[in-house]
């Protein structure tokens, strides 16, 4: 091909380009501003860094907020963790804008009508048990004393000769007991039982220290009792379940407490199942459990709404001590309004999408695809006029020059101009045809108006 053949078929495709790009242009202009709008009006795509309230250390508020943290990174969000107290100061914190998740504990506050309209719930994660370890020796005083005064015993299994158990949380009157710290939600709880158990105030005496000063001066004998309210990831359970002269109390009533406190739920510790070769413990321990919600802020963005729930099922989903596989999360009991993506993720599991692409571009095209749904549907019909249009700009750049060829022939036959200035004329309009360059399918149109030139030129006078 010679070079001026091929820079003739370069400049027709560089021309057919630029007519389709401003014959198309406004339409695409048009969709481009339609989308830049609905993603600024959705924002679906979730900040990079979120804040879960925890737990003290060493709590299984703490070790959850880790494994949160590590699910969420492998997505690109990194979980900033906040320590608290307990559930109690997490809902203070959602409360207060400080944070965007919490863990909290049922019961450890009523939740008030600001709460239902500003926090939602990702549901139930696991029960946390009250845990009231108190020292054998201590239980030997108040039983002897128990004994000694006629006081009367709630029904139990028979302890084994030597042991001293306690079922009832009557039988702490005048021993020295921790009920942790007030951010925690165990003193609100505990004071919910000692209360429909008709005990004063001053019958038990209670501290509000922290776990780890607590548990240190439970085992120097400074305490007589502790009270968790903990699942049994908790290192501190984990450690007093297995440790000497400590025991565990079997809440005989625990059915009775459930009827009468609606948040909590009375659950079994199996025994054996801390330690099967060493039988810890050696009986099954009847307790009583509320239940740990996941909640948010109603203004959390949804997507990280949705990878919370998603992390829920990898790490609440398998079997434990007080649960069979799959019983958590669930959306039971809930007593704030459950978050429609924890709903959705709970009953379908991970969405299609996010099992084949990357969690970012699953998350936009799901957010977005509503949107470009209508936006499909404004554009699709105003797309129907720009081949007309393309074709009238390209057909234009012949015909516009009709208009010209018209007025010379007029010009003729009113006889305005001599024969040699209509030859000049027609001359330097078909030097000027000669330089319109247009797509090779519409060549017909430019050939048929140099034809009508030589036709006019045809009917020039003789002279």
């Amino acid at each position: 091909m010679r070079p001026r053949d091929l820079a003739s078929g370069l400049h027709r495709a560089l021309l057919s380009l630029r007519e389709m790009l401003l014959s198309g242009g406004p339409l695409v202009l048009l969709a481009v501003g339609l989308l830049v709008l609905a993603y600024w009006w959705l924002n679906p795509n979730p900040p990079q860094r979120v804040r879960l309230a925890t737990g003290p250390a060493q709590s299984a508020y703490a070790e959850f907020g880790q494994r949160y943290a590590k699910a969420l990174a492998a997505n690109g969000i990194t979980v900033e963790l906040l320590p608290s107290d307990g559930s109690q100061a997490n809902l203070q914190l959602l409360r207060d804008g400080k944070a965007d998740l919490a863990f909290v504990q049922g019961g450890s506050d009523e939740a008030s009508a600001q709460d239902a309209a500003e926090l939602t719930s990702l549901g139930s994660l696991f029960v946390e048990p009250v845990w009231l370890f108190y020292r054998e020796a201590a239980a030997r005083r108040v039983l002897r004393h128990a004994r000694l005064h006629g006081a009367p015993r709630v029904h139990s299994p028979p302890p084994a000769p030597g042991e001293a158990t306690l079922t009832a949380l009557t039988q702490l009157k005048g021993l020295r007991v921790n009920v942790g710290t007030p951010g925690s939600g165990v003193p609100s709880l505990m004071a919910k039982l000692l209360e429909i158990n008709r005990l004063e105030p001053g019958a038990i005496r209670l501290s509000q220290e922290g776990p780890t000063p607590a548990t240190v001066a439970f085992l120097d004998g400074k305490l007589d009792a502790l009270v968790f309210a903990s699942a049994p990831e908790s290192l501190m359970v984990q450690m007093l379940l297995q440790t000497p002269g400590v025991k565990l109390m079997d809440f005989a009533q625990s059915e009775a407490y459930a009827r009468r406190l609606t948040f909590l739920t009375p659950v079994v510790l199996p025994g054996g199942v801390v330690d099967l070769a060493g039988n810890v413990p050696p009986q099954d321990a009847r307790l009583i459990a509320p239940t740990t919600e996941l909640l948010a802020r109603d203004d959390t963005h949804p997507a990280l709404l949705q990878l919370f729930a998603q992390a829920a099922q990898g790490l609440h989903g398998g079997a434990g001590w007080f649960n069979r596989m799959r019983e958590f999360p669930n959306l039971a009991h809930s007593a704030y309004p459950v978050a429609k993506e924890a709903e959705r993720t709970y009953k379908g599991g991970t969405p299609l999408l996010q099992r084949y692409l990357p969690f970012w571009l699953a998350n936009l095209v799901e957010r977005m695809w509503l949107a470009l749904g209508l936006i499909i549907a404004i554009v699709l019909p105003l797309s129907r006029i720009v081949p007309p249009l393309y074709e009238f700009r390209i057909r234009s750049r012949v015909f516009r020059w009709y208009g010209r060829l018209r007025e010379l022939e007029g010009r003729m036959e009113a006889g305005e101009d001599t024969p040699q200035a209509l030859t000049e004329a027609l001359d330097e309009l078909e030097r000027q045809v000669e330089k319109v360059i247009v797509p090779l399918s519409y060549a017909d149109e430019l050939y048929a108006l140099r034809n009508h030139i030589q036709l006019v030129r045809g009917k020039l006078p003789r002279g």
